[in-house]
């Protein structure tokens, strides 16, 4: 046998020879394989080892030649997923990258599945394989397949896991890794990303082959680190952009796709439940809820082919995952605020939970709906009554409202129509930030109905006037145009 060579120790692809380290959930997997008929889900990060486990384990049990192979990604291959329900006994079939089924092929599959298990089928298995909640988005096309099939999620390997794969590629090349503590840090329970890391120490040390003394590497983590980054930023960065930046550039805006992907190279399993991630960044829970809620961010990522080749968002379970590992450790190792200037917003820090509420009485109503839709179009997080009324419930309101705008708001923007001064709540709201007009954070918005003499206070600051017989949607635009304009400057 010739002596290994440096790319079959560390493998990037494929399945490695010299270096395969059972998961933890290896015994459950191979239980599995070896009870006919009982279908299996693998779901888990990408790069996590699912389609090398499964491989290694099929040949474990002698199964490994009597297996279909299937992607979601070859079209030629979902039309056979369709089919498969008619093909009659077809064996073992692996039916890989779940999550790109369309709906149809997905509802098909669920259903298959659930009759082989009804039948106790010893002729025909189905295993699937796909990336975090694959398990979940399958059962929902098939709700009583719950109990039917087992779902085996690899999570991260634990640090020892990683250290026992350096090791075998150590003992194969007959070489020390000086860094090998970095990269089990770096990779964070990542196979892949261990294997990629440790190849690069390898061609950076020169060491090509088994060496015939022992060899010890000496390099700096950080050198390694850094032109690894700056190789992938040739393939990602311009993608990273695209998607912060969305459809429109909105420089005063809260970059809202930029904080999902902060948000989703923070992850440590490589998928962020964006449901979750909007309660627990409630800064954030506007502009990003708007892009989530109205179907842009699916969109952003549908009509870009580059961004859709490294990530994938389940529209149902509104879960964002990575596709590519070489992508996690691109977005993990960003210089974000260099990255959010250089995508062209002005600012990526911010001061006050709310960059506008709106103020007004009641029979205004579809002025201020009009201009928060002006408004959040930009980006921007406003406070607006009925987009709170969920989390004002229970509460009480007064003491709700008043931090707002005493101090959580930057620019209070009250409507102060005739109605205004009669209005209980505009009344409470108005006391709350009188005081603001000095530290120019109020933008009066005044009616032209309004008699003379009317908010005279209010005309010693800056503000705008509304035409209660202009076009609505004329003036909204304008006025929304001047308040983002106002946010850009103090930023």
């Amino acid at each position: 046998m010739s002596e290994p060579q440096v790319q079959e120790v560390f493998k990037t692809s494929g399945v490695p020879i010299y270096t395969f380290v059972p998961p933890c959930e290896y015994p459950r997997l191979l239980l599995n394989l070896r009870t006919s008929g009982r279908g299996l889900v693998i779901e888990g990060p990408s790069g996590i080892g699912k389609t090398t486990a499964v491989e290694n384990a099929l040949v474990e049990i002698g199964l490994s030649e009597k297996v279909t192979k299937l992607s979601a990604r070859l079209p030629e291959d979902v039309e056979y997923i369709i089919e498969l329900p008619q093909m009659g006994k077809v064996g073992t079939v692996i039916v890989d990258d779940f999550h790109k089924l369309p709906d149809n092929a997905r509802y098909a599959l669920a259903d298959y599945m659930k009759t082989l298990a009804d039948r106790s089928s010893t002729e025909t298995k189905i295993i699937v394989i796909g990336i975090n909640k694959a398990g979940e988005n399958l059962i929902q096309f098939a709700h009583d397949l719950v109990n039917r099939l087992d779902i085996i999620s690899f999570e991260s390997n634990p640090d020892e896991n990683v250290n026992e794969l350096l090791t075998k590629g150590q003992d194969a090349l007959n070489i020390n890794l000086n860094i090998a503590s970095e990269i089990i840090q770096s990779s964070k329970g990542s196979f892949f990303l261990a294997q990629m890391l440790a190849l690069e120490v390898c061609l950076a040390s020169d060491i090509t082959e088994r060496q015939e003394d022992l060899y010890s590497a000496q390099i700096s983590f950080e050198a390694v680190k850094s032109e690894v980054w700056k190789r992938l930023g040739l393939s990602f960065r311009k993608r990273c952009e695209r998607f912060c930046v969305g459809s429109k550039m909105r420089p005063a805006g809260r970059a809202p796709y930029l904080h999902i992907l902060k948000w989703l190279a923070e992850e440590k399993e490589w998928t962020l439940d964006l449901k979750e991630a909007i309660r627990k960044h409630n800064e954030m829970s506007g502009s990003v809820g708007q892009v989530v809620s109205k179907g842009y961010l699916a969109q952003n990522i549908r009509n870009d082919d580059e961004i859709a080749a490294v990530l994938h968002f389940d529209e149902t379970s509104k879960q964002l995952t990575v596709e590519d590992p070489l992508f996690v450790f691109y977005i993990r190792n960003m210089p974000w605020s260099q990255f959010a200037h250089n995508c062209g917003y002005v600012s990526v820090d911010f001061q006050h939970r709310y960059d506008f509420a709106l103020s007004f009485a009641g029979q205004q109503r579809n002025i201020a709906d009009a201009l928060q839709a002006q408004l959040s179009e930009h980006q921007v997080e406003v406070f607006y009554d009925r987009n709170e009324q969920h989390r004002i419930l229970a509460q009480n309101v007064e003491e709700y409202l008043l931090p707002i705008y005493q101090s959580e708001a930057r620019f209070i923007v009250p409507l102060l129509s005739i109605e205004y001064p009669e209005r209980i709540w505009a009344k409470i709201e108005s006391n709350a930030f009188q005081e603001r007009f000095g530290d120019n954070a109020v933008i009066p918005i005044w009616f032209n109905n309004a008699p003379p003499g009317m908010f005279d206070e209010s005309r010693k600051y800056g503000g705008i006037t509304f035409d209660i017989e202009g076009d609505l949607k004329k003036q909204s635009t304008e006025i929304a145009k001047m308040l983002i304009l106002k946010l850009e400057e103090v930023r």
